[in-house]
Order: structure tokens, then C-alpha cells, then sequence
């Protein structure tokens, strides 16, 4: 038997094998019990005396980032743009993160070209905060100098930024956006909701540094651009009238102008404009504290301002009495020749010239006081009321322009003998320029008056516009016709244009005292309103002067505000490429040319 063969140690074997065994479990076991145990201690010192590098770590592991969206372009008529969003940096520096306060300010001062005192103390003011902005919106110029310094601490985070490319011009229509770049005035808030952009999402992993390390497709959602709004506004009528009505102010020394003018095919607003011109030593009757602020901040007076309209509003009652049967064009009345008229009540009527008996028609051309009082007393008083609603004065034109105001009526409970013969002529009721060119393109078309937008008609589409009939297309244009013998024989001679026969009505009405009711003697409101061409009318506009200085010119409405009225007709109509229809003028302008040729 062989004792030396290996299957006999297999016991032996066995035995060490296990010892070795035990003692690395013991070896093991040890070292683990070691490691709780000083992880045990680690956190109990962790809780007692944490590192200071600890929050740091602990913080949420994810972080979300806002992706801007651009608000919505506003554009006008023609697709020119009146307001649009740009992407621009804030810079900001986080004092917890710099790596040494007391040179930042001197390092960042060298690459954005600012002094470094000014930026320490912005920094010092904050310096618990872990966002202190710098510059509210940096140059476009410095954002990649900010980027190559690559300074701890510094940040660029982007903005919305509005642009207004045609400065000043339309303004107080346009509004403004504010810190939030949401509209706060004007078209940038009745649109804003449309123009509000739908900003992107993204989250993602981060490291302690705020790094990131991955992000979940899921987890991104994608921004989208507003909307972009067409409006009807045409900046170049737009800028016609307000140069326009800027030197109507410095002319006549007024406290202000507003004019509208109207598309009476389409209902659209091609220009809007109000300037308020403070005067020093004044006491002005109308103010708008917004507007000294920003301009863009104003109200729109054209909307939100009543003025009384005189004999401009003569022709809308001129127009339902001729309808009614109250009066024929042609019947003479008893209209004094020298006195004033009283009424069967006792009121006396002055008239500013006393032409003797005169037919109804006459009685518009020459907007004679005497002649609408006699009318008027022939209506009923619901006749008489039944005028204002008609032409859609004492309601909203619900054009949608923030702020609109409904004018001033008298109700039909307070109606009087005297209410009934001063509406005849324009007095005790109150209107906007914007019910005013509403209301004169009943006789601009066919006796309807048409729904007013401020967004622009799609030319390609028929669109669903509200019309209704407030006269009939006979009468309509019988009142055109007598309009445009006020341009030629009346009131509004020095308001003529030699290219457009233009129809319409001058007013001139005592300013209505701010306090306390009743007028001021000597101080006025003075209007125009036209439309052209008379045979195939295309535009009607107003030109509302308010508080004319009598030193300085004439305060009556044909005379100051209809030739601007004119002014903005003729290149209004030129720009729109309208022929002139006025009887010679080519002859005279041919003749023009030559004689500037020779």
C-alpha cells in the first residue's frame, strides 16, 4: 500500500483550506464593521459640523430651462412692421459662485467698458443675493466678450426685447409692452393675448457643479413664436396726418389735435392720431398724466375723449328730417333776416349771418342755426332721438380699441324743448371722432353705415362685415349733394382742394368748462369732417382741434381745421392711387407743369 499517494492528505487539505477561509471572513468582517462604523461617524460629524461644501451637493439634482419664444409681430395695412421681438442678454453675477469679490467688479468692468465702482456697487448692494443684475439689457456688441472672459459667477440670461422701428410714429395706437412683455396699452394689449409666445421647457440631470450631464426627450417641450397681427393702420397715412396735425398745433397754438381717417368701402382704420400740446400758463381743460410718462401710454382720445361736434352734426339731422317728410330741399322757410329766431318756447337762435328765407337745402350749405331750430320743432322728440341712435351715437363703435367710450346723449326722460332745438345743432350731445367718420360714410356710400376694424380686410376673402341701413341711398346722396355745395358755397370754401371735389361740414363749439359746469366764452372746439371723391367717395376723415389760441388765427372749424382736413385728403387719396376728379384740374396741372418747366 502506497501512504504517499495525494488522495491520502485530502483531509489535510480540507482543513486549511477552511482555516485560510475563516480568517479572511474574519479579515472581512472586520473591515466592513470598520467602514459602518466610520460611516457612522462620518454622518454623525456631518450632522454636528457639516462640510460647508455640503448644501451645494445635496441640492436637486435636475434643473429646467426656460427656452424664450418671441411675441408676435405687430404689421400694419401693408405688411410693414410697426413693433417686433428680438432676443437680448441680461447680465447678472452671482456672488456665491465668484471666485474673489473684491476684483470682479474690476474684471467685468474691463470687458463690458464700465466702470469698475459702479458695478461693485450694484454687487455690494445685493451681495446675499445669488442673482444681482448688471445691465438690464447688454449690448449686442459685448454678449461674446462677456462669453470669451468665461468669469465664474458672471451670467448672461436671455430677454424679450420690443422694437419699434418707425420711432414716435403711431405711438399712442401702437401702445407699449412691460417689463413682462405683455401689452399694457394700445394694440399691444388688445392683442396681447394673440401676440403672446409659448415659451420652450427643458429639464435635465445636472452635476454638482450645475452642469449638465443628460435630458429626457420627454422632458423638452419646444416654445413657439406669437402670432403676428395685421392691422389696418397705414403707416404712411398715418405719418401724412400726424405731420399734418403737428403743424395745426404749432399754427394755431392749440391744446391739441386728433384726427381718424376712415376706408367707408371696408370699415378700416388707415390712421389714427392725437397730440396734446401743454402750454404754459394755460389752464388746460383736458390732461393725461400717462402721457407724460410715455406717450405710448396715453389714452387714445379718438375713442375715449367726447367732444361736442356743432354743425358738423347737422347734416345727420338734416339727412332724417329730408327722409321723414319734416322737409323738401327745395321748401323756403321763414329764417330771419337780421334778428334771431325764437322759438314757440321763446329760446332765441342766432345764426352767424342772417340770409332771410331760405330753402331747407340752403339751410345746410349755409349751416344756419335759425333754419335747423324751425326743422327740429317739426319732429317729435323720439324723431329727434331716433337720429343719434340711427347714426349709432350714444353706443360703442366697437371697433375694439381699449377705453372706448359711448359719448354723451341726453336720456329721453331728461328730454326738453331746449335739448330738442340744441341737437338740431350739435349742441348738448357729445361724441368721439371715431363715431364721427362712422357715421359720415352712411352719406360716403349707399345709405349703410358699415362695422369699423382695426385689423386689416383680407382683399382674397369675402368676409362676414355688419352693415345696416340707416338711410336710404336717394337720401343718402341728396345730403352728399348738399355737402358738397358746402365746399363750394359754404363754410367749407377755404377748405376746397383743387384735385378732389370733397363733401362735407365745418363746426365750431364753445369748450366746455373742467369744473362746474357750463362754457367758456371765448375758448372753442373747432371741427372738420369730409369725404372724397364725391362721385365714387373712398375716404372720410375729422380733424378735431381742440382749444384753438384765438391770438394766433380764426377759430372757426372751416377755416383752421378744414384745410388740414384737405391736406390729408389730397395726399391720402394720391397715395392710394385714386384719381382726381375735380372739374380742369388736369388742364391746371398740365399748365402747372409747363409754367415750372419754363
Amino acid at each position: 500500500m502506497n501512504f504517499d499517494h495525494p488522495y491520502n492528505n485530502v483531509p489535510q487539505l480540507q482543513a486549511s483550506q477552511s482555516r485560510r477561509i475563516e480568517r479572511w471572513a474574519y479579515i472581512y468582517i472586520t473591515v466592513t464593521l470598520l467602514g459602518f462604523g466610520a460611516l457612522l461617524g462620518r454622518v454623525v460629524q456631518l450632522k454636528l459640523a457639516p462640510d460647508p461644501r455640503l448644501p451645494k451637493a445635496v441640492e436637486v439634482s435636475t434643473s429646467s430651462r426656460i427656452q424664450l419664444a418671441r411675441r408676435g409681430q405687430l404689421l400694419d395695412k401693408q405688411g410693414r412692421i410697426m413693433a417686433i421681438t428680438t432676443i437680448g442678454h441680461r447680465l447678472f453675477v452671482d456672488p456665491q459662485v465668484v471666485e474673489d469679490i473684491t476684483t470682479i467688479a474690476t474684471d467685468l468692468g474691463r470687458v463690458i467698458g464700465s466702470e469698475p465702482v459702479d458695478i461693485d456697487r450694484i454687487i455690494h448692494q445685493r451681495i446675499d443675493s445669488r442673482y444681482v443684475v448688471i445691465e438690464p439689457l447688454l449690448e449686442a456688441g459685448k454678449v461674446q466678450a462677456v462669453r470669451d472672459a468665461n468669469l465664474a459667477g458672471v451670467g448672461l440670461e436671455p430677454v424679450q426685447v420690443r422694437h419699434y422701428p418707425n420711432g414716435e410714429l403711431a405711438a399712442g395706437v401702437i401702445g407699449m409692452v412691460g417689463f413682462e412683455h405683455t401689452g399694457l396699452a394700445g394694440l399691444e394689449y388688445l392683442f396681447d393675448e394673440y401676440l403672446e409666445p409659448l415659451n420652450g421647457n427643458l429639464t435635465y440631470l445636472r452635476d454638482v457643479r450645475r452642469q449638465a450631464l443628460w435630458f429626457d426627450p420627454e422632458e423638452y417641450q419646444p416654445g413657439r413664436d406669437g402670432d403676428d397681427a395685421r392691422m389696418s393702420i397705414d403707416l404712411v397715412i398715418q405719418d401724412i396726418a400726424e405731420m399734418r396735425i403737428r403743424e395745426a398745433v404749432a399754427d394755431h397754438h392749440a391744446g391739441g389735435v386728433r384726427a381718424v381717417v376712415l376706408d367707408v368701402h371696408t370699415g378700416e382704420i388707415l390712421a389714427m392720431c392725437d397730440v396734446l400740446n401743454p402750454r404754459p400758463g394755460w389752464d388746460e381743460q383736458t390732461e393725461d398724466p400717462l402721457r407724460l410718462i410715455d406717450r405710448r401710454l396715453g389714452r387714445n382720445r379718438c375713442v375715449t375723449d367726447p367732444y361736442e361736434p356743432g354743425s358738423t352734426f347737422k347734416g345727420f339731422v338734416w339727412a332724417v328730417a329730408t327722409e321723414l317728410g319734416r322737409a323738401d330741399p327745395d321748401e323756403v322757410l321763414d329764417t330771419p333776416d337780421g334778428i334771431p329766431y325764437r322759438t314757440s318756447r321763446g329760446r332765441r337762435i342766432r345764426d352767424s349771418f342772417y340770409y332771410g328765407k331760405s330753402s331747407w337745402r340752403k339751410v345746410l350749405i349755409k349751416s344756419m342755426n335759425s333754419g335747423m331750430a324751425i326743422v327740429a320743432e317739426r319732429m317729435t322728440d323720439r324723431e329727434m332721438q331716433s337720429v343719434i341712435s340711427r347714426f349709432g351715437f350714444g353706443e360703442k363703435t366697437w371697433c375694439g380699441l381699449p377705453g372706448e367710450t359711448a359719448g354723451i346723449v341726453t336720456k329721453p326722460e331728461d328730454w326738453t324743448h331746449y335739448t330738442q332745438t340744441s341737437v338740431a345743432m350739435g349742441h348738448e350731445i357729445a361724441v368721439t371722432p371715431m363715431q364721427m367718420v362712422r357715421a359720415f360714410s352712411v352719406f360716403a356710400r349707399d345709405g349703410t353705415i358699415p362695422s369699423l376694424r382695426i385689423t386689416a380686410a383680407d382683399p382674397g376673402a369675402q368676409e362676414f362685415r355688419i352693415v345696416h341701413r340707416v338711410l336710404s341711398k336717394k337720401i343718402a346722396l341728396t345730403t352728399r349733394e348738399a355737402l358738397r355745395r358746402v365746399m363750394t358755397e359754404g363754410s367749407g370754401r377755404e377748405a376746397q382742394s383743387a384735385k378732389y371735389q370733397m363733401f362735407g361740414k365745418s363746426g365750431t363749439a364753445q369748450l366746455p368748462k373742467r369744473e362746474g359746469g357750463g362754457y367758456h366764452e371765448d375758448r372753442y372746439v373747432s371741427s372738420f369732417i369730409a369725404g372724397a371723391p364725391f362721385t365714387d367717395p373712398r375716404i372720410v376723415v375729422v380733424v378735431v382741434i381742440d382749444d384753438p389760441d384765438k391770438q394766433f388765427n380764426s377759430h372757426w372749424g372751416g377755416r383752421i381745421a378744414g384745410p388740414v382736413v384737405r391736406d390729408i385728403v389730397d395726399q391720402t387719396l394720391e397715395y392710394l392711387g385714386v384719381a382726381a376728379d375735380q372739374p380742369g384740374y388736369r388742364e391746371v396741372f398740365a399748365q402747372a407743369n409747363q409754367a415750372s418747366s419754363e
